[in-house]
């Protein structure tokens, strides 16, 4: 009986985890389907931080966070997928969340709450990159003996 209980909170852990991963995926998964909704969209603000040429950018940024996303939701190259996610996080931040760079206002902490949200959204990354969502997830050991508290570290 109590294998059967532990074999349900491992399944439940599973569950939160992989939610939790998707919440960490959805502003990955709805930016590209917005610029894919709205090209012209995604080019115009490739253009607006000088990244260019602008359509080749747009089209390189959707295709790299769903597949970077499915890596992650998907469990193959979840790690290095999620290192990737990290880095171009902070990248897209520092370039397009310039808060010290406007004039004190209304604007400027807006800004300023989004560029921490999402150095926020940038550890949550590294998080997962560093392993630590293996345990509950099912790492390769725990998927070798079935046991998922095998492989509780990074």
């Amino acid at each position: 009986m109590a294998a059967r209980a532990d074999a349900g909170g491992a399944g439940l852990r599973r569950s939160l985890a992989w939610l939790g991963l998707a919440g960490l995926c959805a502003a990955y998964v709805q930016g590209p389907v917005a610029k894919l909704a709205d090209f012209a969209g995604a080019q115009a603000e490739m253009a607006q931080f000088g990244l260019a040429p602008a359509p080749l950018v747009a089209a390189g940024v959707i295709a790299f966070e769903l597949g970077a996303c499915a890596c992650v939701l998907g469990g193959r190259l979840r790690r290095p997928a999620a290192a990737a996610l990290c880095l171009f996080t902070l990248a897209a931040t520092l370039l397009a969340l310039r808060w010290w760079a406007l004039p004190a206002g209304h604007d400027r902490a807006m800004a300023a709450n989004a560029f921490f949200e999402h150095l926020g959204l940038a550890g949550a990354w590294l998080w997962v990159a560093l392993g630590a969502l293996d345990g509950p997830l099912g790492g390769a050991r725990a998927r070798r003996t079935g046991d998922v508290r095998a492989s509780a570290g990074p």
